[in-house]
């Protein structure tokens, strides 16, 4: 089949499963179809003519970037990301922009200003967040990858509800130049795909480092996609046993535990770890997370761009009803507590206390690592959720994230890979998580597991 046409399905499958899904925010038929045509007749690249969704917090020159926000609902990205930019040059053709929780802020992408993507393996239930969009796409066949973004499991925690493989890299692996900024010392673009291969082929082109981000860094990309094959004889697998103890669904804990068995039989070796300070990680994450966020917010004003609200008399008032208009609850709810705890008489006693912990959060990883090659945990505490039953309890929505957020404060990669699914039918996800740098021996992991162990299962929607 020719890339148009390849193309043009992709795109028919897109707008024919939106309305149930709602996963893009943007089909962009003109531009792809423009794009593909430029295509037929170019030189190969090693992405040529395969289609990308990107999530709609990632800059795409002439597109709509909107960060799932009424605030921006209209911008469109004067530039494109770099890793939008090195898709490009590879051949790959960008084919929309996907829903999200607004500006990355929440774990079910029921926070969006644009209502709230489906989960494809039951409409009823959240795909996950704040990338559900980008995981919806891929796990409904419409897209075989895409780019989304994690400042505490926003990659990962989406690929297991929704099935999928999703990867987190190491911070700075990647650059951000492009991505819009929740809290920065956090975020990361991360990559959805049908098959570790998919993401390894992605991370390949987009990897490395960034003269427009200094917080890449310069360290060689190897050739990821030639490592899915190598042995796991040798690799060591670190299983810290007491985060698989209260909060934990039942049947999360059956298959995740039987993944162990499923590694062994597959040459690796386990060891017991500890990580002592996992447990606060959703305390800390939730400091550093909103202080950041309320330094990056505050040039949403309506002066420069994006929405502007009508009818306020004077400047002060201007950004009071910009903001008020134009942000969501939850954006709000992280904006004040970020606020509150950067404020004098509460720095030392929160973010300076908080910040000292990240350090020792990730003081264990390397500690563990000296016994371990990588670290096996549940991805999310549960299945996908009911849509709305968590939207009245931040606490326990907070909570979706708790066995993701600590490689976020620590820098590490980590990945999702699913290991079966629930009675109910629904997906679930075993995560590793590796050193630093180590996305290679994350990604062959993952591929052997799931070449052994294939979730055969597919959607109840789902592209065909």
């Amino acid at each position: 089949m020719s890339i148009v046409s390849e193309i043009e399905k992709t795109i028919d499958a897109a707008e024919r499963l939106n309305p149930e899904l709602n996963s893009f925010l943007s089909i962009e038929r003109e531009h792809a179809l423009a794009r593909t045509a430029f295509l037929e007749s170019s030189a190969d690249g090693p992405l040529r003519g395969v289609a990308i969704a990107v999530k709609d917090n990632i800059c795409t020159k002439g597109m709509r970037t909107s960060c799932g926000s009424h605030i921006l609902h209209n911008y469109r990205a004067q530039y494109d990301a770099t890793a939008v930019k090195r898709l490009n040059d590879a051949g790959a053709i960008i084919v929309g922009k996907t829903n999200m929780d607004e500006f990355a802020m929440g774990s079910s992408n029921e926070s969006s200003a644009f209502g709230a993507a489906k989960n494809p393996w039951d409409l009823t239930r959240v795909p996950g967040g704040s990338s559900g969009g980008s995981a919806v796409a891929v796990a409904s066949g419409v897209v075989r990858v895409a780019l989304g973004s994690e400042t505490g499991g926003s990659v990962r925690q989406p690929a297991s509800l929704c099935g999928i493989v999703g990867l987190k890299p190491t911070y700075g692996r990647i650059s951000r130049y492009g991505l819009v900024a929740f809290a920065s010392s956090l975020d990361n673009i991360g990559i959805f795909g049908q098959t570790s291969r998919d993401v390894a082929d992605v991370l390949g082109v987009i990897a490395g480092r960034d003269e427009h981000d200094s917080t890449t860094a310069d360290v060689e990309v190897p050739d990821y996609s030639s490592m899915l094959d190598n042995d796991l004889a040798g690799k060591t697998i670190g299983i810290p046993r007491s985060l698989f103890g209260d909060g934990l669904d039942e049947e999360v804990r059956e298959k995740v535990l039987a993944s162990i068995k499923n590694f062994e039989e597959l040459g690796a070796e386990t060891v017991d770890v500890e990580l002592p300070y996992a447990k606060y990680g959703i305390a800390v994450y939730y400091i550093i997370a909103t202080a950041e966020a309320s330094s990056n917010l505050a040039r949403f004003d309506g002066v420069r761009y994006g929405f502007r609200a009508e009818e306020a008399a004077e400047l002060r008032k201007m950004y009071f009803k910009t903001r008020e208009e134009g942000f969501g609850p939850e954006v709000k709810r992280r904006i004040m507590l970020g606020t509150y705890v950067l404020s004098s008489g509460y720095y030392d006693a929160y973010y300076a206390k908080a910040q000292k912990v990240r350090a020792l959060v990730k003081r264990d990883y390397v500690e563990a690592f000296k016994k371990c090659d990588a670290i096996l945990t549940p991805t999310s505490p549960s299945v996908a959720f009911k849509i709305g039953e968590k939207s009245d309890d931040p606490i326990s929505m907070y909570l979706s994230d708790i066995y993701t957020v600590s490689a976020n404060l620590a820098g590490v990669p980590g990945i999702s890979v699913p290991c079966g699914l629930s009675a109910e039918g629904l997906p679930i996800g075993v995560q590793l998580v590796g050193n630093f740098w180590s996305e290679g021996t994350l990604l062959n992991m993952a591929h052997k597991y799931e070449n052994a162990h294939p979730l055969d299962a597919r959607p109840s929607v789902f592209a065909g």
